[in-house]
C-alpha cells in the first residue's frame, strides 16, 4: 500500500478532474490559501478548515484507484467540493516544499468535528455518506466546549457565579433572552414565549432566502433558536402548545419554501424544527386517531417535504389495527363528499383526491380491511386514471385475467387522451406474459415499445426475447428498416398483404396516428441507427450514418461527441475532426463554462495523438491555439491546466515566497 506522501507525489490534475471535475478543481485551487490546520491522521487520512463563508472541517481519504472518499461541513451537495480539492492542493504543496505534515491530536479543535468516540473513524464509516454533512458533529462539538466551560466554573463561588451571569446578560442580549425563556418553561407561564415565538415565527417566515453555491454568499433565515425553544417546549411538556406552533410555522413555510432561491438549506431547516412538532404529537392530548389525521391532511397538502418524518409517525406500532380502522372510516367519508361535491373536475382537485385514495387504501392494510381496496379502486378508476395501481393490487391477489382486462381497458382511454398511463399497462401487460411465461406474446410487448419509442435499450431488450424464439435475423431487420423508413414490419401497408413478421399481434397497440405524432416522427432515425451500429460494433456504418446526417437540415446536433468516442480507435480522424469542430464552436462564445467544456474534449484528442504518437501535431495545436487567442486570458488557463494534465501536479508548482505556487496563463503565453 502507498505512502500518502507517495500517493501525492503521483496525484496528476487528470486525476482530479476525473474525481471532482474541472470546475470544482479550478475553484478548489482558488481556495488553496484558505487551508489551515493541515494535519493527517494516524490512518493516512488528510484533515483541515477551510475558510468560507464560515470555517468548514474538510476530510480528504486518497486511495490508489482514484475513487477518494471525502467529509464536509460545508452545504455544497453536488459531490466533492472544492474544499475537499484544496485540501489535497494544499498537501501536495506541502511535500513539494519537503516539510511534514502533522499528525492530527485529539485534543486538536478538529478532531471532535470530524471523527467519532472511535480513533480515526469519520462519518461515513459510521453509516453516513460521504460529502454530506454529519448532523451530529455540531453538538459533539458543543458538548466538548460546554464540558471545558463547566470545568472552569466550577471553581466559581455562588456571587462569582451571580455576577460573572449578569454581566453576560447585560453585554448579551441572547443570553439574557436565554435565561428569561427558561424561567418560563420552569415556571409554566409560557404565554409571553409562545407569543415571542410566533413573532419569530412571522419575521423569519417573510425573509427572502437565497443562496449562490458559487460564491459562497448567502441569506438563509436562521430558525436554530427556534428549532431550540421546539426541544425546550418538548422537553418541559407542552405538547399542544407545540403543534400549534408547529402547524403556523409549516403553512408559512411552505410559502416560504416555494418562493426561494436556495439550495434547500431553508427548507432543510424548517424540516429540523418540524420533526420536533412531530416527536410531540404521541404527548398531545389528541386521540390516536386523531394523531394520525393530523399528519395524514398536512401531508396531503405537503407540496416541498416539510413534514418528512411524517411517514415514520404514520409507521409507529403504537398506531394499532383500531385506530387505522376509525381513520379509514374517516378518510372514505371524505371521499364520498368529494365525489358528490363533483371537486374533481380540476387537474390538481383529481390529484388531490388520488392521493387522499392512496391514504385511505394504506388504512385499509392497516386496519385489516384488505377486502375493501381492490372495490374502492375500481369503483374511482376511470376518474382518476389510476389503473396502473389497480393492475398491480390485482396481481399482487393473483388474480391475472382481471388484471390483463382492466389494462386493455385502461390502455384504450389512455391512448384516447384520458388519465391514465398507457406505456405502463402496456409494460404490466408484458409481465403479465412474462408470469405466465408466454414468450412469443413477451417478444410481441418489445417489439410494440421498440415502435412505439425507439431507443438502443429497448432494441437490446427486443433482441434478447427474440433470440429465445430463434428469430432474431428476421426481427432484427424488420426492426431496422422501420428505423429506415418508418414503416412497421408487423402491419401490413395494404388489407390482406403478406407479412414476413414471425411474431403475434399483441394485446394493445398504440395508435399510428400518435407514433407520427411522437418525438419520433422523422425517418430515417438516423441517431438510433448510430446507437445499434455502435452497440453492434459496425463502426464503418457508424460513420456512414454519421456523414449522411451531415448532409440532413438538422445537422449531427447530440451525436457529434458520442460518434467520436465511438471511432476514436478505428477511425481516428474522423475522431478528431469532430473534437475540433466542437472546441472552436465552443471557443467562439467566449465563456468561461464553454472554455472548461471545451478543454474536455481536448484532452481527448491528446489522448489519440498520444496512443498514435503524433505528439508533434498535439503541440502544434496546442500553440496556435494560444496564438489564435492569446487575448482569451480564461481559455489560456484551461490551455496550461490540459498542458499540465497528465503531468503530476507536484511537477506543476513551484516555490515561492508565499510557498509554492502554479506557473500562471500569463507567463505561460510569453512562452508562446
Amino acid at each position: 500500500m502507498k505512502t500518502l506522501d507517495a500517493l501525492l507525489s503521483e496525484l496528476t490534475y487528470d486525476d482530479l478532474d476525473l474525481w471532482a471535475g474541472e470546475k470544482i478543481r479550478a475553484r478548489g485551487k482558488a481556495c488553496i490559501d484558505r487551508v489551515n490546520g493541515l494535519h493527517r491522521t494516524a490512518k493516512g487520512k488528510l484533515a483541515a478548515w477551510v475558510w468560507g463563508t464560515e470555517d468548514y472541517a474538510t476530510l480528504v481519504h486518497l486511495n490508489e484507484e482514484g475513487e477518494h472518499e471525502w467529509f464536509c461541513t460545508c452545504p455544497y451537495g453536488g459531490g466533492p467540493c472544492k474544499h475537499a480539492v484544496a485540501v489535497i492542493l494544499a498537501a501536495v504543496r506541502q511535500v513539494k516544499s519537503k516539510r511534514d505534515i502533522p499528525l492530527l491530536s485529539e485534543d486538536d479543535d478538529l478532531y471532535p468535528v470530524l471523527f467519532s468516540g472511535q480513533e480515526d473513524e469519520p462519518p461515513w464509516e459510521e453509516g453516513g455518506e460521504p460529502g454530506s454533512l454529519w448532523s451530529d458533529a455540531g453538538e459533539k462539538d458543543d458538548k466538548l466546549e460546554h464540558s471545558k466551560v463547566r470545568k472552569l466554573l466550577m471553581d466559581k463561588s455562588r456571587e462569582e457565579l451571580v455576577e460573572m451571569v449578569a454581566r453576560l446578560a447585560a453585554n448579551f442580549p441572547v443570553v439574557e433572552r436565554t435565561l428569561l425563556e427558561a424561567e418560563q418553561l420552569r415556571s409554566g407561564r409560557i404565554e409571553p414565549l409562545l407569543r415571542a415565538l410566533r413573532r419569530e415565527i412571522g419575521n423569519l417566515t417573510e425573509e427572502p432566502a437565497w443562496s449562490n453555491p458559487w460564491s459562497d454568499e448567502s441569506d438563509i433565515p436562521d430558525y436554530s433558536h427556534v428549532r431550540q425553544q421546539f426541544a425546550l417546549l418538548l422537553a418541559a411538556g407542552h405538547a399542544d402548545a407545540l403543534l400549534e406552533l408547529g402547524d403556523e410555522l409549516w403553512q408559512r413555510g411552505s410559502e416560504q419554501v416555494e418562493q426561494s432561491d436556495d439550495e434547500g438549506e431553508t427548507g432543510d431547516a424548517i424540516v429540523g424544527c418540524l420533526d420536533i412538532v412531530l416527536r410531540a404529537l404521541p404527548a398531545s392530548s389528541l386521540s390516536k386517531t386523531a394523531q394520525l389525521l393530523w399528519v395524514i391532511d398536512r401531508l396531503l397538502d405537503d407540496e416541498y417535504g416539510l413534514l418528512r418524518a411524517g411517514e415514520k409517525v404514520l409507521d409507529d406500532e403504537r398506531y394499532g389495527p383500531d385506530d387505522w380502522q376509525q381513520v379509514a372510516e374517516d378518510l372514505a367519508g371524505r371521499g364520498e363528499k368529494v365525489k358528490k361535491g363533483s371537486q374533481a373536475a380540476t387537474f390538481s382537485a383529481a390529484s388531490r383526491q388520488a392521493r387522499l385514495q392512496d391514504r385511505l387504501v394504506t388504512a385499509y392494510r392497516r386496519s385489516g380491511q384488505t377486502e375493501k381496496i381492490v372495490p374502492l379502486l375500481e369503483k374511482n378508476v376511470d376518474q382518476l386514471g389510476n389503473y396502473v395501481q389497480l393492475a398491480d393490487l390485482l396481481v399482487e391477489a393473483g388474480d391475472l385475467d382481471r388484471a390483463r382486462q382492466w389494462c386493455i381497458h385502461g390502455f384504450a382511454r389512455s391512448t384516447q387522451g384520458r388519465t391514465g398511463s398507457a406505456s405502463g399497462l402496456q409494460e404490466r401487460l408484458r409481465r403479465i406474459a412474462e408470469t405466465l411465461q408466454q414468450h412469443e406474446l413477451i417478444a410481441a410487448h418489445r417489439a410494440e415499445e421498440f415502435f412505439y419509442r425507439p431507443w438502443l435499450e429497448d432494441y437490446k431488450e427486443l433482441r434478447r426475447a427474440a433470440e429465445r424464439l430463434s428469430c432474431w435475423p428476421s426481427v432484427r431487420a424488420g426492426a431496422l428498416s422501420y428505423l429506415e423508413s418508418g414503416r412497421r414490419p408487423d402491419i401490413p401497408a395494404k388489407k390482406g398483404e403478406p407479412l414476413a413478421w414471425p411474431l403475434p399481434a399483441p394485446e394493445v397497440r398504440y395508435p399510428q396516428e400518435k407514433v407520427k405524432g411522437g418525438p419520433r416522427d422523422r425517418f430515417p432515425d438516423r441517431p438510433v441507427l448510430i446507437d445499434i451500429a455502435i452497440f453492434e460494433k459496425r463502426f464503418d456504418d457508424v460513420v456512414a450514418l454519421y456523414r449522411a446526417m451531415a448532409k440532413g437540415s438538422s445537422g449531427t446536433v447530440g451525436v457529434d461527441e458520442t460518434v467520436a468516442r465511438a471511432v476514436a480507435k478505428t477511425h481516428p480522424e474522423v475522431a478528431l475532426a469532430i473534437w475540433r469542430r466542437l472546441v472552436n464552436g465552443l471557443i467562439a462564445q467566449v465563456k468561461p463554462r464553454a472554455y472548461a467544456e471545451a478543454g474536455g474534449f481536448l484532452r481527448m484528442m491528446y489522448k489519440v495523438f498520444k496512443e498514435r504518437q503524433r505528439l508533434a501535431e498535439w503541440e502544434a495545436l496546442l500553440a496556435e491555439l494560444r496564438r489564435t487567442h492569446k487575448a482569451k486570458r480564461r481559455l489560456l488557463d484551461v490551455l496550461d491546466s490540459i498542458s499540465a494534465g497528465g503531468k503530476k501536479i507536484i511537477d506543476g508548482i513551484k516555490d515561492g515566497e508565499n510557498g509554492p505556487v502554479e506557473e500562471s496563463a500569463l507567463e505561460r503565453a510569453k512562452k508562446v
